[in-house]
């Protein structure tokens, strides 16, 4: 079960530095940041099944940046004004 899930999460990753490399999604996308956070997640979750310390801290400090990054963009867009709302007349 932990290839299964390892496989998956790292698939994941894959597919986001893929996208990221080839300029299709932008670092701060939302896509890019929901792909290596749950990327991470599973990764983590299958070096936890399998006992291998280093990779459990280094993917769960992965997915936990990739959380943080994936919060501060949400916020940065709920507060961004629309450039048309901008230039409305009143």
């Amino acid at each position: 079960m932990s290839n299964v899930i390892g496989s998956f999460g790292v698939a994941m990753l894959l597919v986001a530095f893929a996208l990221n490399v080839s300029g299709r999604t932008r670092v701060d996308s939302t896509l890019n940041l929901a792909l290596n956070f749950l990327g991470a997640a599973l990764a983590c979750a299958a070096s936890v099944m399998i006992k291998f310390a280093p990779f459990v801290v280094l993917e769960g400090l992965w997915s936990a940046v990739a959380a943080l990054s994936w919060i501060k963009a949400y916020h940065r867009r709920s507060v961004e004004i629309p450039e048309e709302a901008l230039h409305r007349d009143r």
